[in-house]
């Protein structure tokens, strides 16, 4: 059934500006227990997505990137800013309304030994969706299963097993199975491959381009695996410490990172050649706490080149090119190019 039908029927206009998502100032603190501090977890986030693209979402361990795809699905409740979906402004949905719209947008957890439930058979896990959405009859439910396992490349026999026989490779495609349940049009994949061996990532990566070419998803592709990302996504955009610093096409960033974290990022990938070293930007102290940010830009406790106006300048995205943001002040053309 396509999105607008379902809208129609639940008496919601339908807008669009050109992207499936658009989130605006996207903030979440989560308060610290005995104290009036705050995390700050996300501190104004702001990206689109388009139709039928995969955006990867990277950046070291804390700094906020499965935070954000919660919020966007309304996992958690964000503190502050805006997310549409297909033109709709989720966070001011109803129950009833977020329960609809909820069938368009999906998540693919990162630990496959946790999301999966051990007290249910996996014709149930992946059936459930249905069910939920009272979808089909029981019949129409189990054909429907099985297909999907098929599609994932799993037997439909293992529709009577549990979770605990199967690898880590194999519960991650049964959650993938699960995702698809309902035909959505969003697919947030919160580190999908991290907790798999490196051989079992590059097949569940290739199912997943395999399955967005079929079933024409959109993809956020939330990592820490610079690597993977640069093999699934169309655009990249770089967080630190709850913050996008760099946005670019996935093939331009790579051959041309402009923020000095993204720099430092991608002088870590290994080359896959013994003979050649890749120059390493190796970063100063540990990442600050979002207890406390620093003042300015966040980076400049770490950053190479960074000057003292580094520390009064808070740097917004800006377009360096066309498609390349990027949130430096020390970026040629950044002072130039309107926000």
């Amino acid at each position: 059934m396509e999105a607008q039908t379902l809208y129609e029927r639940a008496g919601l206009p339908i807008t669009t500006d050109g992207a499936l998502v658009g989130v605006r100032g996207l903030i979440k603190h989560f308060p610290v227990e005995g104290s009036d501090d705050v995390v700050r977890a996300v501190d104004g986030v702001s990206f689109d997505i388009i139709s039928g693209e995969t955006l990867g979402l990277v950046g070291e361990s804390g700094c906020g990137k499965s935070t954000v795809g919660r919020c966007l699905l309304r996992l958690i409740e964000p503190t502050a800013g805006t997310v549409s979906f297909s033109g709709q402004d989720i966070l001011s949905l109803g129950k009833k309304e977020l329960r609809l719209i909820r069938r368009e947008m999906q998540i693919i957890f990162q630990d496959p030994y946790a999301s999966l439930n051990p007290r249910m058979k996996i014709g149930d896990i992946v059936g459930e969706p249905l069910v939920i959405h009272n979808i089909g009859t029981k019949n129409e439910r189990l054909e429907r299963v099985a297909g999907l396992l098929r599609k994932v490349g799993l037997d439909p026999d293992y529709m009577n097993r549990y979770a605990h026989e199967f690898s880590g490779g194999q519960r991650q495609r049964i959650g993938v199975a699960r995702t698809l349940a309902l035909n959505p049009k969003l697919i947030v994949a919160d580190e999908p491959v991290s907790a798999l061996d490196v051989s079992v990532q590059a097949q569940v990566v290739n199912l997943l381009q395999e399955l967005q070419q079929e079933f024409k998803l959109t993809y956020l592709f939330i990592s820490h695996g610079l690597a993977v990302v640069e093999h699934i996504s169309t655009r990249v955009a770089v967080m630190y410490l709850g913050r996008i610093v760099e946005v670019a096409d996935a093939a331009e960033l790579y051959a041309r990172p402009l923020h000095p974290y993204t720099q430092a990022l991608l002088s870590a990938i290994p080359v896959p050649d013994p003979k050649q070293k890749r120059k390493r930007v190796v970063l100063q102290g540990d990442v600050p706490t979002p207890i406390n940010p620093p003042s300015g830009c966040r980076f400049r406790t770490r950053c190479p080149i960074a000057i003292k106006e580094c520390a009064q300048i808070d740097p917004e995205l800006r377009e360096i090119s066309p498609g390349h943001q990027v949130a430096c002040i020390r970026v040629p053309g950044w002072a130039e190019a309107q926000g």
